[in-house]
């Protein structure tokens, strides 16, 4: 097991990685510009670092949780950065959802700074992470894919090595095209049958173990038919996460058609305010789109 981890980020998914980490057993060194976002982890037993440097001069491994390459090559090649701090030979994983492409320059950088880089971006969000029980499709070399294991092991219950460094984040972009369309089909099956008048708290059970059942159906059904929003993700990562997919559809020439309209959907809400909010609020697309309204 490692004992010292540096994490760099720590909204809430890296928050929610942080605490899992500490409950583990491990020595956890966490940096975050937001201040009070690090001392909700150093409550839970981490130590408060004043930059990522810091943290990584303290710890045999980082873990970066972050929104966008920018981000990420700012924490870890940037002034007080990771490089600045870290041993050399270092693995730095990478557990933000971030385009392929600028995650093959980032390891390609690594190597250049005596880093080794994984992708490991994740499926399962918070509530899994805080179970151990995520799902992670990693990218890089077998040799830093083994060294990141035993800390990984302690995040998720399935790990699989897709290849090369960006084969990860590849991986996790279709992951999210199924993820937003069954968020998307879920919701909109949900309104139908509320508008049906049939038992929608039935559902669930009723299709479990069908061809029709899913995790999504099971868990989000119930929230969607009540309008409830506690947040476990956002609308506007979802946006980022669709539009790299489209992204990597123009360099393959995959035609994307209902990933297309998935995106707009999720976009028309942020742009309504909505962006910060849970995928449950998918619903309120449906808002107003009553009889009256469509016939």
């Amino acid at each position: 097991m490692t004992e010292s981890i540096a994490l760099i980020g720590a909204g809430a998914m890296g928050g929610a990685i942080g605490a899992r980490l500490v409950a583990t057993g491990h020595t956890v060194h966490v940096f975050d510009l937001d201040s009070a976002k690090v001392a909700m982890l150093v409550a839970k037993g981490a130590t408060g670092c004043k930059s990522a440097a810091e943290a990584a001069a303290a710890s045999d491994l980082v873990i970066t949780s972050l929104n966008s390459p920018g981000i990420v090559e700012s924490a870890v090649f940037g002034p007080e950065g990771v490089a600045a701090g870290a041993t050399p030979g270092t693995v730095v994983i990478d557990m933000s959802s971030i385009d392929p492409e600028a995650t093959k320059a980032l390891a390609e950088r690594a190597l250049s700074c005596d880093l080794r880089w994984v992708d490991s971006p994740l499926s399962g969000g918070a509530p899994k992470a805080s179970t151990g029980d995520l799902t992670l499709m990693v990218g890089g070399e077998a040799e830093d894919v083994d060294k990141a294991r035993a800390v990984l092991e302690c995040l998720a219950s399935n790990i699989t090595h897709m290849g090369p460094a960006g084969t990860g984040q590849t991986t996790k972009l279709i992951n999210q095209v199924l993820c937003g369309l069954g968020f998307l089909a879920v919701a909109e099956a949900t309104q139908l049958a509320l508008d049906a008048g049939v038992a929608v708290e039935k559902i669930p059970m009723a299709l479990k173990g069908g061809r029709a059942d899913s995790a999504i159906l099971q868990e989000y059904m119930s929230r969607f038919a009540t309008r409830d929003y506690r947040r476990t993700g956002r609308i506007d990562n979802m946006v980022k996460d669709l539009d790299g997919a489209k992204d990597l559809a123009r360099r393959t020439q995959t035609s994307m058609p209902l990933t297309t309209l998935c995106a707009e959907i999720h976009r028309m809400l942020t742009a309504a305010g909505l962006g910060g909010e849970d995928q449950a609020v998918l619903m309120e697309y449906f808002k107003g789109l009553d009889k009256e309204h469509i016939s």
